[in-house]
This record gives C-alpha cells, structure tokens and sequence, in this order.
C-alpha cells in the first residue's frame, strides 16, 4: 500500500539526498564500540549538517534499550529512540531509527542514525 510522504507533497521542491558513503563509519559510547558499519548512508537534507545511517545491523543491539521515545518528520515519516547501556554507563535516545518509513525515503529503511553530541562517531574515508 502507498505511504507518501505529507512533506513532500506540500513541498516538492525540497530535497534529500541518500548515498552510500565511503568508508568505515565506528560508533563510541565511552570506550565501547557500539556499532561499526562499511555499509553505511550519508543524507543530506538542506542546510543541516550530512547524517550517517549505519545498517541495523551492523548496530550491537546487545547495548541498546528501545525508549518510548517517538517523533515525526513529515518528509520521513515516524522515528523510535534507542537508549544505550555499557560498563555501568548510560544515556537516553542516543539512536533512532525510522522503521517503516514514507516511500521517498525507503532507502534509510533498516538503518540508525546517531547523535554526535551523545556518541563519538568516526567516519574514515578510505
């Protein structure tokens, strides 16, 4: 069944661009790795800042708690947050993860995005 996205409809001259990066991107929370991805998505949307989405998994879920935490984005569609839990340390929605997302946007689908002021995200271009 089609699920356009609202956002686009409004405004269809608004882009994001999806592409597959170019090297190893490693996720820290503290010393850990928590996620570590060859495969990952760059998107870049606007004026923010280019975002990795790294494939699920290729994400240690062993480290993760699903929070009730949801928001909405008219462009992608619905996200749900990740808590992260290691060595006694922890901090809330680190994560998220559009699960079923508008048809524009199939192309993030199975994959995580990080918040670099919660995590240490290194992106090494070969």
């Amino acid at each position: 069944m089609p699920n356009p996205a609202p956002g686009f409809q409004r405004r269809p001259d608004h882009r994001i661009v999806v592409e597959p990066y170019t090297g190893t991107v490693t996720v820290r929370f503290g010393d850990t790795v928590i996620a570590s991805s060859e495969r990952a998505l760059e998107l870049r949307e606007g004026s923010y800042p280019p975002v990795l989405y790294l494939p699920v998994e290729d994400i240690y879920l062993q480290h993760f708690e699903k929070s009730a935490t949801t928001t909405h984005c008219p462009f992608k569609g619905d996200a749900t947050y990740w808590s992260v839990r290691t060595h006694g340390a922890a901090a809330a929605d680190v994560l998220w993860v559009y699960e079923e997302p508008y048809d524009e946007m199939t192309a993030i689908a199975g994959h995580g995005a990080f918040y670099p002021d919660k995590v240490r995200i290194d992106a090494a271009k070969p």
